[in-house]
């Protein structure tokens, strides 16, 4: 027959299993990037310039300065507008209820592999973006301007959240993108600010700050505008993976 104290017991361990199995849910589930739907997609690229036109007497000698705007085949953009909600789901994807956004903020992520590990996040180091130059094609040529670690030189940037991890103002390689065809000065209150992240794994991550409505880099409206590596030797482009955290 059960005491009194031998039902405390089994009560105890019971609520001490309920309360670890809680503890495990809870604590091993946390806010961080997901992937979004892409409804819409437009792809365009630039057209190059016609041949220049020059016309000489036989005999004579022409100095020429001649100035060229080439395509950066090294690199490529994405940039348009963020759309969402918060929802309350469950292991399954099932909403228990959601909440519509209307004042979109947070950031857009993009990185070549589709598994970041988001638990630990932080900023990009030298050694992985030499090696994401190297992978890329873009250190064949040493007098190339256009490589990664050439282009993220500075560590200007707003402070920000990558889920549950905290991203300290002007600590990581960060550039801004152009609003209305000229370049932003360096500022961590630009818009459309970009910055360099990797995780445990040296996975290379762009990530730029969501500002909802704002003019862009041709005078319209975007909520995103990024630039990401490409590289221009291959025939086959390089695939993407493109994540989004609302806060």
């Amino acid at each position: 027959m059960k005491t009194e104290f031998t039902r405390w017991i089994e009560k105890s361990s019971e609520l001490l299993l309920l309360s670890i199995i809680l503890f495990t849910i809870f604590s091993s589930v946390y806010a961080l990037p997901v992937g979004p739907t892409i409804t819409f997609n437009s792809t365009t690229n630039g057209s190059p310039a016609p041949a220049a036109q020059i016309t000489t007497y036989g005999g004579s000698f022409t100095t020429m300065l001649l100035n060229v705007t080439g395509e950066a085949y090294q690199w490529k953009a994405y940039l348009g507008n963020v759309s969402g909600k918060l929802a309350l789901n469950d292991a399954n994807g099932k909403a228990i209820f959601d909440w519509s956004v209307s004042s979109v903020a947070g950031e857009v992520y993009a990185s070549r592999t589709g598994n970041v590990d988001w638990s630990s996040i932080g900023c990009a180091n030298t050694p992985t973006i030499n090696s994401e130059d190297s992978f890329m094609n873009m250190t064949t040529n040493s007098n190339n301007p256009a490589t990664i670690n050439k282009t993220f030189v500075n560590k200007v940037h707003k402070s920000f959240f990558v889920g549950t991890t905290f991203i300290q103002n002007s600590t990581c390689r960060a550039i801004a993108t152009y609003v209305n065809g000229a370049a932003q000065a360096t500022s961590e209150n630009n818009a459309f600010q970009e910055i360099l992240l990797q995780d445990g794994s040296n996975n290379l991550v762009y990530s730029t700050l969501v500002n909802q409505n704002t003019t862009g880099y041709n005078n319209q409206k975007y909520d995103f505008q990024m630039i990401v590596a490409e590289n221009e030797y291959q025939t086959t482009p390089t695939t993407y993976y493109i994540f989004v955290e609302l806060v």
